[in-house]
């Protein structure tokens, strides 16, 4: 079992200070742990939980749970100065009936049969070790899990509701099932109130879990009774994995059996919390400290679902970007819904790095805003990183480079003394650079021929260029650039003052640039690109432009 308590941390006179002052958001919500436990006795281990529903392959929304909800974790940590034992439980519901089967999985039809079966009895259709549906997507959460570092314990319903762990709370709930039914009761419609039951049996017969009326509950016996598909009358016994319940009592039953005291889920379960919490209460426990986070959306702006396979996976995030970019979107606004497409990643990757970069610089206050604190428990790593994402996707795409040894050309000229070796980081970075261009970037690449304006633009800024020192710096080639925009009336943009007191500079100039020199809307700081592909490289790029070799 994995203990989170296991790792040092900092808990140094000015880190405790600033822990107690801190507004972010998983200071906020340790802080309301800590006040849970005011003036008691914390127990054995304070239980962080988050859940997980393989009815479909594991998305990057179930691995923002737990990135999450260990940054709380973490924080927690701090404020009790690391003097409570905790825990952190990720729970698969995989005993869940699978209700319909997933699009995004290979020969749908072979799993006809196995409609309404637990997810770890439905086989598993993609093959390899694991025996079971359930268990090949669980065994993806954990592979990602491990990789990324988390400290967890990993938990399968299964196990629990056969190994016995949940039979002290489900005989109570057989005591109990007036008042859950009268907690439920209320929010189902008529037609479904007559059916109804908290409890879902596996069939003896068909193995299918059962959404079946009960005939007779006996709270001394510790028995249900209920009609079996084929019309028989059949009594099975709560315990032993024979019977599990419906997910919304369920949630409440786990938290009481358990002890959780911390748990997060997306806003689709915000109006069932006080359902979750009055079950907990009523099977007798504590019911957990909630943190809702709003939920992630497709590029067109759909809710990202698990059977659908839309939006983005963990293995396709970590084709194109570092898993730091991952850690840095999860922590970011988790209250505030966020597309969830390929297109979020450039940005991501090049904010994570400038939060790194301003870390050493800030006072401890101003770190424990930081997302690298929380990201890294503390310890953000120290990596220099010379060159951005979005100027290397720019960079691959101005010298159509296939490797990394073309690029690697670029930028040791331009940094001296950055090399492969020197600077692993930025070689995983080239690395991510050149596969993302080539999936997203280049496809979508539409070049346009300049109007004459733009001609006399572009000539005018070649021939400046050409003035310029052989080891002329970014800085001297934006000046540069800039001072040619300022004597074009399009580009002048009278809101604006130039150094001079003349007009400034509009962006229309340089959106022409990356239309006509590279094919996209938008690129960074003209001035870092073109000292990183080369002076003499954009002056020839400027001339294949005017003489029609791109568009």
């Amino acid at each position: 079992m994995a203990d989170a308590s296991s790792n040092m941390i900092d808990l140094s006179p000015e880190v405790l200070a600033a822990a107690e002052e801190s507004r972010a958001w998983p200071f906020e919500e340790a802080k309301k742990i800590v006040a849970r436990y005011k003036g008691k006795n914390y127990p054995e281990t304070v239980l962080f939980e988050t859940g997980y529903g393989p009815s479909g392959l594991p998305h990057i929304g179930t691995f923002g749970e737990v990135a999450r909800t260990t940054m709380v974790l973490h924080a927690f940590r701090v404020l009790t100065q690391d003097k409570v034992k905790t825990r952190l439980l990720c729970f698969s519901d995989d005993m869940d009936g699978m209700r319909k089967i997933p699009e995004n999985v290979p020969d749908q039809k072979a799993l006809e049969p196995y409609l309404h079966m637990p997810l770890t009895v439905v086989p598993n259709p993609f093959g390899g070790d694991s025996k079971s549906f359930g268990d090949h997507n669980n065994a993806m959460l954990c592979r990602f899990l491990d990789t990324f570092g988390f400290d967890y314990e990993f938990a399968s319903a299964t196990e629990y509701y056969k190994s016995g762990r949940f039979d002290a709370v489900l005989l109570r709930a057989v005591e109990c099932y007036d008042q859950i039914m009268a907690v439920m009761l209320p929010t189902l419609g008529p037609e479904r109130q007559a059916t109804y039951s908290p409890f879902l049996p596996i069939s003896p017969k068909s193995g299918r879990v059962l959404y079946v009326p009960m005939k007779a509950v006996d709270a001394k016996a510790g028995t249900i009774t209920f009609d079996d598909e084929d019309g028989e009358e059949t009594t099975l016994s709560v315990t032993g994995g024979r019977v599990k319940l419906q997910w919304k009592p369920d949630f409440g039953m786990r938290w009481a059996a358990l002890g959780v005291d911390f748990e997060m889920f997306g806003k689709d379960h915000q109006t069932n919390a006080v359902i979750y919490d009055r079950i907990c209460t009523i099977l007798g426990g504590h019911a957990p400290e909630h943190f809702v986070y709003e939920l992630f959306l497709d590029d067109k702006g759909q809710k990202i679902s698990k059977s659908k396979g839309n939006g983005l996976s963990i293995d396709e995030w970590l084709t194109y970007a570092p898993t730091e970019s991952l850690g840095l979107y999860m922590f970011q606004r988790p209250r505030q819904a966020k597309k969830l497409f390929f297109d979020v990643i450039p940005k991501a990757v090049d904010e994570y790095y400038s939060f790194l970069s301003a870390y050493p610089r800030q006072e401890w206050k101003e770190r424990l805003g930081n997302p690298v604190w929380h990201m890294h428990d503390g310890n953000p790593p120290v990596v220099d990183m010379p060159v951005s994402f979005a100027l290397l996707l720019n960079l691959v795409s101005a010298s159509n480079a296939q490797n990394k040894d073309v690029l690697w050309g670029f930028i040791s000229r331009h940094a001296s003394g950055v090399t492969a070796q020197s600077h692993p980081e930025l070689d995983g970075l080239v690395g991510y650079a050149i596969r993302y261009f080539d999936d997203f970037v280049k496809p979508t690449k539409v070049f346009r021929a300049p109007d004459d304006v733009e001609r006399q633009a572009l000539q005018a800024l070649s021939d400046k260029l050409g003035t310029l020192a052989p080891g002329a710096d970014s800085e001297a080639i934006q000046n540069a650039s800039l001072n040619v925009a300022r004597q074009i009336e399009r580009y002048q943009d009278q809101t604006k003052k130039s150094p001079e007191g003349g007009p400034g500079v509009s962006g229309a100039f340089f959106q022409m640039i990356y239309q006509v020199l590279i094919g996209q809307e938008r690129g960074p700081r003209f001035g870092s690109f073109a000292g990183l592909f080369g002076i003499p490289e954009t002056r020839a790029l400027i001339a294949k432009a005017l003489a029609g070799e791109l568009a």
